[in-house]
């Protein structure tokens, strides 16, 4: 374990140099570069509220603010898909630098989750101006109490998540490619099965079964434990924190562990 920390430390200025090269690049071409960072989860936010707010949105008193609840899941949600489909592809993009240069392959995952994870923590400014919005004009105002502050914790946990999933898909990429075509149908059905636009309670589901499907999703107890501080203004849920955060771990240490015994494989495939 030492050894790896004193290499994580000696490339650090390096990890640093590739989270800043992708976010440069992710907005190199576009006339309004980083302001899309606020822009995209605001439109598609608006979006979503035009199509689905009178159908899923109107009881004020589950959903409490129903723009606030879907940019909440919206904002979490996409910075899963986001940074492991970029982890995902990391090691194939990188490739001509890889067979050229020695630099510890874990760099290129880590690199994509944490610019991703940059970019997500600067689109949180939406979330604090549609808050400010709503609290000064609108009657169905967020309850905003101490307990937002424990908003870091379930973003923590899905960073733990999004780096080892990361990892696992990054070294089956290199394998197989079908699997960027899988994860891609995967996410969507994700999408669905986390409760960004509905409530769980309106599905109105009668099978145990299902319903067990449901709440092993990571992303639901995540997602509720930060509407809890954010919106709600409760304390989270124990019951999601130990579960995600556990979920999140195992999936962190199988990430590590599959990296690492199939890494000095990957210059024979790329």
């Amino acid at each position: 374990m030492k050894k790896y920390f004193r290499n994580f430390y000696k490339y650090r200025y390096l990890l640093y140099e590739i989270v800043r090269k992708n976010i440069k690049l992710q907005y190199r071409d576009s006339f309004l570069g980083i302001l899309w960072t606020f822009l995209q989860p605001l439109l598609t936010t608006i979006v979503l509220v035009i199509v689905f707010g009178n159908l899923l949105g109107k009881d004020s008193s589950k959903v409490l603010n129903y723009p606030v609840y879907l940019l909440c899941g919206r904002l979490l949600y996409d910075f899963y898909s986001q940074s492991t489909k970029r982890a995902m592809r990391s090691i194939k993009n990188s490739a001509s630098v890889i067979k050229k240069v020695y630099v510890p392959k874990y760099m290129y995952p880590l690199a994509n989750v944490l610019s991703v994870f940059v970019t997500f923590l600067i689109s949180l400014v939406v979330l604090v101006l549609f808050i400010a919005y709503f609290l000064i004009f609108s009657p169905n105002k967020p309850n905003i109490t101490p307990y937002v502050f424990l908003a870091f914790i379930p973003i923590g946990i899905l960073f733990i998540l999004c780096l080892g999933v990361g990892l696992i898909l990054c070294t089956l990429e290199v394998f197989f490619k079908d699997v960027e075509y899988l994860y891609d149908v995967f996410c969507m059905l994700l999408f669905y099965m986390t409760p960004i636009v509905y409530r769980i309670e309106q599905l109105k589901i009668e099978n145990e079964w299902i319903m067990r499907l449901f709440m092993a999703n990571p992303l639901y107890s995540i997602v509720n434990m930060f509407r809890d501080c954010v919106l709600f203004g409760q304390m989270i849920n124990i019951n999601h924190l130990l579960y995600s955060l556990a979920f999140s771990v195992t999936m962190l240490v199988i990430g590590v562990v599959v990296f690492a015994r199939k890494q000095d494989k990957f210059i024979l495939h790329i």
